[in-house]
This record gives structure tokens, C-alpha cells and sequence, in this order.
């Protein structure tokens, strides 16, 4: 059954799908995993601790599961205006209710705060790393109480809500290895998560001439296109010196293999953010979205690739 014919009378777990599949794709849970992967990697590297287990696979779902409420925040936060702007969606045309999503959201909640105190044995570094990560989490849900001051001023907006992903990640390293330490190899990986998380947040915004509307804030009704762009391109490049710092700090001197695939992966972003800014279309935004993605995810599995080749990797569902 398509969202298209999709009616009430469908089972809710149907509904529910459906929803997920247009807001929520579960194709999204690869960047998630990978994004713990990495970061369970970085965390070891600096413990000289095998770098991944089977263990680590609970740890993606857990993952997986902060982004679901991310997107339950978000749709509670925009619903006035989605309904405006997208009255076709599975939410706003009735199919589902924001009820439904809570309940999806308590489950989240739960999940993390379980695993976290499981993790724990009680209450320790992780639990007290995903409060802290849920106090941010409800504040970038209230819009820190400014949310027309921060509507106004879009890339203050980006920013304090990319602050959630240091945040993450400190709780993701805890997760892999409860009570780690905050090594450079980590404060590296968390920047490297905002610069990704940034670039991303600015290329989705950046709208093709055909695409712009009055009641949709871009930041190419903020910069111009042109100007946009050539953020997502700064960022880019940005993105690329952290990755090759952080793998200086895992491994020294960056191999030719790992020159050789950022490089390629580097310049594909480049080329098509180009070809974005002498042809503003939507369609060229969607393929800037899908190069910048494939950039973070090459830039991730290279450097879990540096890291496993370091330190190895458990078959043993608890190894260490």
C-alpha cells in the first residue's frame, strides 16, 4: 500500500511505516550506525582497546533510536507550519496524530535511558552523559524559548542545534566504553560531527531558484544561492581537515589509500556543489544532499578502517 491510497481504515503499524518511510527512511540508519561505529572506534583508539565487538551492535540500534526522537522532536516543533507547507504528509493529512509519535518517543526514551543505566549498573559516566545530551535535546525542542528570535537569524538556529552533536558523541563513546576518558582522538571526532552535521544542515537548506517559498526559511534566501553554496563548500573543505587530523592523531601520517579515497570522495562534493551553483535547480539540491552524505560516510568508514587495522576487532559478543 502506497502513502497515496493509504486511508484510516489501515492498520496503524501501516500508518506508522508510512510516516517513517516519508520523514524517517530506514535507509537513514546507516549514516546513525556508521556515526557510532566511528565514534565507538575513536573512543578505543585512545584506550588501546579492540576497536569494534558484536556488543557494538545494540549500541546502533540505541543510536538509531536518539535520531527517531530527534525527528519526533522536530515534528512536534514544526507541525503548525508543516501543515501549512506539506498538507500531503502521512501526519499532517491525519493519518497518524502527534500521540502516536509521543508514544514513539517515550520508547526512544526509554531504550536509551534502559541501555544507559544497564551500561551503568546503576547510575555512572553514561547515564549522566545522555541527561546531559537530553537537557540540550529538549531545549533545541523548545527552540531555547526564542525560537522567533532564532527563525529570524537561521544559521544562529544551525548552531545551537549542531551543538547537540559533541553531545552525541560523548554519550556514543560512553556507550562503547563506559566511564572513557575525553582524549583528544575524541574531542577530534566530536568536532568532526559538528563540522559534518553543519555542512549538512546548510546544504539541505540551500534551495534551488525553483524551489524557494515565502514561508520556508533557506539559507539561500540568507546568503543567495551563490553565497550558500560557497558555505557548503567551505564546510566541505572543512569537513576534509578534520577527518585528516583525526586520523593523524589515530595512525600519524594519513596512508595513500586513505588520500586517495577522501580525495575522490572530496572532489566529487565539489564538483557537483559547482554544478549546483551554475544551475540552481531542485534537482541538483537533492544531488548535493546525496554527495555531501556520501562525503561523511566516506570520511566515518576510513577512519573506523584506520582503527580496526590498529587495534582489531572482536567476534565475541561481549569480547574486550
Amino acid at each position: 500500500m502506497t502513502t497515496a491510497t493509504l486511508t484510516l481504515a489501515a492498520p496503524l503499524p501501516s500508518r506508522i511505516l508510512a510516516w517513517m518511510h516519508e520523514r524517517f527512511p530506514f535507509a537513514n540508519a546507516l549514516l546513525f550506525f556508521i556515526l557510532y561505529l566511528t565514534t565507538a572506534a575513536v573512543a578505543r583508539a585512545g584506550e588501546g582497546a579492540l576497536s569494534l565487538s558484536l556488543a557494538d551492535l545494540a549500541g546502533c540500534l540505541v543510536t538509531w533510536s536518539f535520531f527517531l526522537l530527534l525527528r519526533v522532536f522536530d515534528e512536534h516543533k514544526d507541525y503548525a507550519l508543516d501543515c501549512q507547507n506539506h498538507p500531503q504528509r502521512v501526519l499532517q493529512s491525519g493519518l497518524i496524530s502527534l500521540n502516536h509519535l509521543k508514544v514513539l518517543g517515550v520508547l526512544a526514551v526509554a531504550a536509551q535511558l534502559g541501555y544507559s543505566l544497564w551500561l551503568d549498573q546503576g547510575i555512572g559516566q553514561v547515564t549522566l552523559s545522555w541527561l546531559a545530551l537530553m537537557v540540550w535535546t529538549c531545549l533545541m525542542g523548545k527552540e531555547f524559548f526564542v525560537g522567533e528570535w532564532l527563525n529570524k537569524h537561521l544559521t544562529w538556529y544551525a548552531v545551537s542545534h549542531m551543538l547537540v552533536m559533541p553531545l552525541v558523541v560523548f554519550w556514543l563513546a560512553n556507550l562503547a566504553l563506559p566511564e572513557v576518558t575525553l582524549s583528544i582522538e575524541l574531542k577530534a571526532m566530536m568536532l568532526l560531527a559538528f563540522i559534518s552535521g553543519f555542512c549538512f544542515e546548510i546544504t539541505r537548506k540551500t534551495k534551488g531558484t525553483d524551489e524557494e517559498r515565502d514561508t520556508v526559511e533557506s539559507y539561500s534566501r540568507i546568503f543567495g544561492t551563490q553565497g550558500s553554496a560557497w558555505v557548503v563548500l567551505a564546510l566541505v573543505s572543512a569537513m576534509l581537515a578534520c577527518q585528516l587530523w583525526l586520523l593523524w592523531l589515530l595512525a600519524g601520517t594519513p596512508s595513500l589509500w586513505t588520500l586517495i579515497i577522501l580525495g575522490a570522495f572530496y572532489c566529487l562534493a565539489l564538483r557537483q556543489v559547482w554544478r549546483f551553483m551554475d544551475t540552481p535547480t531542485a534537482a541538483l539540491r537533492e544531488k548535493n544532499e546525496a554527495v555531501v552524505a556520501l562525503d561523511m560516510l566516506a570520511g566515518y568508514a576510513v577512519v573506523i578502517g584506520v582503527s580496526v587495522s590498529q587495534q582489531g576487532v572482536s567476534l565475541l559478543w561481549w569480547g574486550v
